[in-house]
């Protein structure tokens, strides 16, 4: 697992449109890096609307966000497009990148024991480290949850 104080790491993915991101391409502006475990759950949704809801917010003081799950570049589009999401989302089908965060592992729903994405998000700062990292996060006040924090770190 990723710590605060670390430099996050850097990779390359595609996006929604197919286009090759990486997250060195936003050094000098803070990042949101969340990972989530499925597109067009409910859990994600509510997730990934709070951001949307919140988007001016971040944009006020420049802030990234960016959603990974192991979901195609087709199932990111149609997502972002059914709830109208303003934020990039990345496709990490072989959780290459989910494995060097630390956020692919053991979960239990429903009596049943399966690997998945744990859900995560890690505060990028504008010197590609680490701020803060929410764990087991709660997606309907997850959004409000950053942005306090961004509050306190005075981004």
């Amino acid at each position: 697992m990723i710590a605060v104080g670390d430099l996050a790491p850097d990779f390359s993915l595609m996006d929604e449109g197919e286009k090759i991101r990486q997250l060195s391409d936003y050094r000098g502006h803070p990042v949101v890096l969340y990972f989530y475990p499925k597109d067009d759950t409910h859990g994600c949704t509510k997730e990934a609307c709070g951001f949307r809801d919140d988007y001016r917010d971040y944009e006020q003081v420049e802030v990234t966000i960016l959603g990974i799950s192991p979901d195609s570049t087709k199932s990111h589009s149609k997502f972002k497009a059914k709830y109208r999401l303003p934020f990039t989302l990345l496709s990490d089908p072989g959780h290459r990148i989910c494995d060097i965060y630390g956020t692919w592992g053991r979960k239990k729903f429903m009596g049943r024991e399966y690997d998945g994405v744990l859900r995560t998000t890690y505060l990028i700062g504008t010197d590609g480290r680490v701020l803060h990292v929410y764990q087991n996060v709660k997606p309907a006040e997850h959004s409000a949850e950053i942005l306090a924090d961004l509050g306190k770190a005075g981004v």
